[in-house]
């Protein structure tokens, strides 16, 4: 698969290219010091994964995804974050972000995000995404208690344990194995919720799933 590595932090960045170039199945394939540089690299590259951090000149990491996500859809991207960046994730999230990676993960733990990502997972750690989900949730409804999604009863159980799942970060393989399921069930499983639930995609699901316990 193809990486472009995006982030202003010289060090940081030659870590990744480092960290990532020996794992036999990635190719960095360029690297970028903001968002501008990153979307052109993405045009011209046609990367499976962006590594996008939040922070960054000229045009940071949130607006870089819009842009990316809007011109080349099927580009995935992680983002490259602090626990403490609950705005930028969560907008991110919302542009179509796969989902974020804490700065401090493990070489083993990287490399196994953006594997994750491009077989289709969604990389929402629990920990962090329950942080901005509750941010968020109180912004909407002026600080009163959080009420579950109505929605969530339109779900039956089989469709609630893939959400589940899902939630947790696993692939359609992974959600597979753990249900005793087809990975072609499990698909046609996943674009049923979506369409009864009128989420975009599954990291919009996963989201979803980890705001209303689902996981």
């Amino acid at each position: 698969m193809k990486v472009i590595i995006a982030d202003d932090q010289n060090i940081l960045k030659e870590g990744l290219k480092m960290i990532l170039g020996k794992e036999e199945d990635i190719e960095i394939c360029g690297l970028a010091s903001n968002g501008e540089e990153a979307y052109h690299l993405c045009k011209w590259n046609k990367p499976d994964i962006v590594l996008m951090d939040i922070k960054m000149p000229k045009v940071n990491g949130v607006e870089a995804t819009k842009r990316i996500k809007e011109s080349f859809p099927n580009i995935k991207i992680i983002v490259l974050t602090t626990f403490n960046d609950d705005e930028y994730i969560y907008d991110a999230l919302k542009f179509g972000a796969s989902g974020y990676l804490l700065k401090d993960a493990t070489p083993e733990k990287i490399a196994e995000a953006v594997r994750t990502v491009y077989n289709g997972g969604a990389l929402i750690q629990p920990d962090v995404a329950t942080k901005v989900i509750d941010r968020f949730s109180q912004m909407a409804i002026g600080g009163n208690e959080q009420v579950m999604d109505e929605r969530v009863e339109l779900l039956t159980d089989r469709e609630k344990d893939v959400c589940r799942l899902l939630g947790e970060g696993k692939n359609n393989k992974e959600i597979a194995y753990e249900l005793f399921l087809s990975e072609g069930t499990v698909k046609n499983h996943i674009t049923n919720i979506l369409n009864k639930l009128e989420l975009r995609d599954r990291t919009q699901l996963a989201i979803f799933s980890v705001k209303n316990d689902l996981c």
